[in-house]
Parts: C-alpha cells; structure tokens; sequence
C-alpha cells in the first residue's frame, strides 16, 4: 500500500490523566525546508526532552515543529526561592574586610548583596510522579498520531488538487502535438508570402521553397520538448501515487517542466494563427505547473 501524501501544516493536541491534574501536549507543523523541533516546556520536563525529539523525528520527515508541554501545576512548581546564608555571609565579610583595608567608612548595601548571582536558592516542593514519563511520552505519541492525520487528510486533498493541474497540462500538451503536424505547411505558406514581397513576383522553384520552408519548421520543432514534458507529467503523478516524502522531488520535477515550456513558447513564433494557439496552449502549461509549485511547497 502506497505511503500517504502529508501537508506540512498541521494542529494536535492530547490531554492525559495524571493524578488530580493532567499533562497536555500540542504540536504545531507549517513549512520548512528541513526539519526543525522546538519543544517548550517547564524544567522539570528537561530529562524527557531527547525522547521527545526522537519521538517527533520518527513521525514528521520535513516542517518546523512546535511541542508544547504543559505538566501538572504542583508537579512543574517550585517553592519560594530560599536564601543563601552561607554566600550572604561571605559577601558581608568580603566588603568589610574590603573597607578596613583601604580606610573607607562604608556599609554594605544589602540590595545589591541579594542581587548577587546565586544568592537565592530554588528547591522543588516535590518530585515528579513515577509515571509522569510514561503518561507524557504516550501523550506526545497519541498527539502526534493526531497530527498525522489531520496532515494526511489535508495532503489527499492537495494531491487530488495537483492531478487536476496535472491533467490540464497533459490535454494542452496533446493539442500542441496536434498542431506542431501542421507547423511545415505553414511554414511554407509564411515563408513564400514573405518572399514574394522581397522579390516582387520574381517565380519561385517549388522544391526549393518546400525544402527551406522543412528546414525552418525543423529548428522551430517542439516535439523533443513536448516528449519530456509528457514523461514529466507521467512522473509527476507516479510521485503522487507512491506518496510518501515527495516535495523536494517534486521541486525538482516542476523545474524541468517549466524550462520545457518556456523552449516551447521560444520556438512558436512566426507560425500565423497556430502558433498563437501553440504559444497560447503552452501559457496554459506553465499556469498549470506555477499552481502544481505552490500546492508542492504544502507537501512534506
């Protein structure tokens, strides 16, 4: 069974029991040319952050991810700081020492003293539940499940939007094939009510004329760049099929596309009225592969 087409944006959230309270954990994709996490947690969820990671790395291949943790209130608090008796005491005797070396006639200022680095002490109320790995690494897996298919819902849709545009550009593409059969008589036509302007009814050799007339039609001929755009169309939709990680390919895919088309629309001048279709149908193509690109960048 083919892997599923995933958008890059997507939005889960899980809610799990854990005593009297709960752990809650939300993730977030939008695009992104590789894969970056980001987890936003308290500190007490720092032992827990690498399996989180790992957890998230073996679900989402490309997008930048957001996880947000939430634990319980009692669990991620921490009491009042508590003071740093035995640093207060060495500032205090520090400065008064400081003071009767050089003769100064000073008291320490017990503001600046608190504002010493380490001078206050944090100490947790109480430790984390036994179970709180295990409550939240099943959270982060069941949001990210979510997430999964909330992201592969969005991306079936924009696969079947992207084989419409596909199919548009394939049907144009078949008519410019029709047409190009007609490119060496119209050529000639073009080429002999060209010359006889220049040569003012001078008579011209008819062989002459067919051979210069298949000669220009010959450098002007897009059957090599029809023949790559319709095997390109034809690999576009093997990628959506076989799902899976399939945005950079497609980037790729849609470049060679483009240039096809633009090698066309460079050859159909000077063909009369078809070549206005040719350079019509072939503007057609290139509006159909800039609206395949901007669904592509959506895809994972």
């Amino acid at each position: 069974m083919p892997a599923p087409l995933r958008s890059m944006t997507g939005f889960a959230r899980t809610r799990r029991h854990l005593g009297d309270s709960e752990v809650v954990v939300s993730v977030k994709t939008v695009n992104h040319r590789g894969l970056d996490v980001q987890v936003r947690a308290p500190e007490a969820a720092d032992p827990y952050e690498n399996a989180v990671r790992t957890a998230v790395k073996a679900s989402v291949a490309r997008g930048h991810v957001e996880v947000r943790i939430s634990l319980p209130r009692a669990a991620a608090e921490v009491t009042a700081a508590t003071l740093n008796r035995d640093l207060l005491h060495a500032y205090l005797s520090a400065f008064r020492e400081a003071a009767a070396e050089h003769g100064l006639d000073s008291k320490p200022d017990l503001n600046a003293a608190l504002r010493v680095p380490g001078m206050f002490e944090a100490s947790s109320e109480m430790e984390l539940p036994a179970e709180i790995e295990s409550v939240l690494m099943s959270a982060v897996g069941e949001a990210l499940a979510a997430l999964n298919e909330f992201r592969e819902r969005e991306g079936g849709e924009i696969g079947d939007e992207m084989r419409r545009h596909n199919a548009e550009l394939q049907h144009a593409a078949k008519e410019i094939e029709a047409i190009r059969s007609q490119a060496t008589s119209a050529f000639q036509n073009r080429l002999e009510e060209r010359l006889k302007e220049l040569l003012k009814g001078v008579q011209l050799e008819p062989q002459r004329l067919i051979q210069e007339a298949a000669v220009i039609a010959d450098r002007s001929d897009v059957g090599e760049e029809l023949a790559r755009l319709k095997i390109h169309a034809g690999q576009l939709g093997l990628l959506l099929d076989g799902g899976g990680e399939v945005g950079k390919k497609l980037d790729f895919l849609l470049q060679e596309m483009n240039r096809e088309t633009n090698t066309i629309l460079s050859k159909t001048g000077g063909i009369g009225d078809a070549g206005l279709r040719v350079t019509d149908l072939a503007l057609q193509a290139k509006s159909c592969i800039e609206k395949i690109r901007e669904q592509s960048l959506n895809l994972e």
